[in-house]
C-alpha cells in the first residue's frame, strides 16, 4: 500500500487513513483530552506522514510508525498550552453559592425511577488530573517522553516501540521504567 502512495496513488493513501485513523485519533484524544484538539493533530500526523513517506525504514509496523508521529505533534501541542487555574467546584463563590450539589450529585428523571448523575465536581477533578498527568508527561526528558507516550497514549506494545524506535527491547524497557518512576515523582511534587 505505501509502495502505491509513493508510485502516485492517492487513493491508497485514503485507504492507510482509514485503516489508522481511529487509533491515531485515539492517542491524540489521550495526550490532549480534547477532541478537536486531537482531531487537529491527527490530521497534522496525517499530512506529515504523507511528506515523510519515503522516510519509512519499514522496520516495524507502518501503524506504529504513524502513532510516533502523531504522539510527537500532540505532545507538542500539549506544551503549548497555557496553564489553567482550576476553581474548587465545592467551595461556595463569592457571593456565598453552595456549587458543591450537598447530595453528591445532581438528580435527574430516569423514566419512571431517579437516579444519581455523574458529579459535575467529579467529573471536573478527574480531567484536572488528566490534565496534569498529561502536562506531566509532555514534560518528560526525551527519550522516556516518547516511550511513555507510545507505551500509555498510543497503546503500542515495547517490542513495536523498539522497532519503530530502533532501540533494543531492554533500553526501551529501561527509558520505560525511569520514565514512569520520574512522573511518578513529578506528580508527587504537584501534590
Amino acid at each position: 500500500m505505501v509502495e502505491a502512495v509513493l508510485g502516485g496513488d492517492r487513493d491508497a493513501f485514503r485507504i492507510l487513513i482509514e485503516r489508522e485513523a481511529a487509533g491515531v485519533l485515539r492517542a491524540c484524544y489521550r495526550i490532549l483530552g480534547d477532541l478537536h484538539d486531537a482531531e487537529d493533530a491527527a490530521q497534522e500526523a496525517f499530512v506529515t506522514a504523507f511528506r515523510a513517506l519515503g522516510t519509512w525504514r519499514r522496520e516495524g509496523p507502518f501503524g506504529a510508525w504513524l502513532a510516533r508521529i502523531a504522539v510527537r505533534i500532540a505532545l507538542r501541542q500539549v506544551g503549548r498550552r497555557r496553564r489553567l487555574t482550576w476553581i474548587d467546584p465545592t467551595a461556595e463563590d463569592a457571593f456565598g453559592a453552595d456549587f458543591s450539589g450537598g447530595d453528591g450529585g445532581i438528580l435527574r428523571p430516569a423514566g419512571a425511577a431517579t437516579e444519581l448523575a455523574p458529579d459535575p465536581a467529579m467529573i471536573a477533578l478527574r480531567a484536572e488530573r488528566a490534565a496534569r498527568v498529561r502536562a506531566a508527561v509532555a514534560a518528560l526528558d526525551e527519550p522516556y517522553r516518547e516511550v511513555v507516550a507510545l507505551r500509555f497514549f498510543a497503546d503500542l506494545s515495547l517490542n513495536e516501540i523498539a522497532a519503530e524506535s530502533g532501540r533494543p527491547l531492554g533500553t526501551v524497557k529501561t527509558h520505560l521504567h525511569r520514565g514512569l518512576g520520574r512522573l511518578r515523582q513529578s506528580l508527587e511534587a504537584e501534590a
